[in-house]
């Protein structure tokens, strides 16, 4: 039997700062402070930047640890869901919108569909979280934002996930719902399928 879950716990965030009160217990932050990634500082957004690969790379790692305090399998990274997140944040930034359906209106899991495919499966889901901030947001602050949202932190707890696309991209002066400003987008893709 095959199931196919498009809706699950898709969920966005803005820029939002987080109450200081959020603390990952001492083993994590312990853990945390050794995976330090540095602000994203660069005013491209290229591929290659090594700042947004940082971020990227960070930001799995932060996951992570939270699933793993959790008692939940770790996420692997996976080139077919990063490539979605990547054509997703690339859209959102230079066409200047901020939510899961693409610019076209097709839902964000017809999209993750497309790179992710569910063919020969039968199981098969996706989520999908989003964050926009100041270009040296890091991932220990993207981390903390989803976690003090309630239906970020629902995705990122999800025991059923277990794969992850990632994509964080600076836009030197994005249009639309960025009003110029500079801004880096984060993207992050998950999924599971069986």
């Amino acid at each position: 039997m095959r199931r196919i879950a498009p809706d699950a716990a898709a969920a966005d965030a803005q820029h939002v700062r987080p109450p200081r009160s959020f603390v990952l217990s001492l083993v994590a932050a312990a853990l945390l402070s050794a995976f330090a990634v540095a602000p994203v500082a660069s005013p491209a957004r290229a591929k290659g930047n090594s700042s947004l690969a940082a971020l990227q790379a960070g930001v799995l790692i932060q996951l992570n640890l939270i699933r793993q305090l959790h008692d939940l399998a770790p996420l692997k990274l996976s080139s077919d869901l990063s490539a979605s997140a990547t054509q997703h944040t690339r859209e959102m930034g230079d066409d200047g919108y901020f939510q899961h359906p693409s610019f076209d209106g097709t839902s964000f899991w017809k999209r993750i569909q497309t790179y992710y495919s569910s063919s020969g499966y039968g199981y098969w889901s996706v989520g999908e979280n989003l964050l926009w901030s100041s270009p040296s947001v890091g991932a220990l602050d993207a981390a903390r934002l989803w976690m003090n949202s309630p239906e970020h932190r629902a995705n990122i707890l999800d025991p059923r996930w277990r794969e992850i696309g990632i994509s964080a991209m600076h836009f030197a002066a994005a249009p639309g719902t960025y009003h110029g400003l500079a801004v880096t987008i984060i993207t992050t893709d998950f999924g599971v399928r069986r």
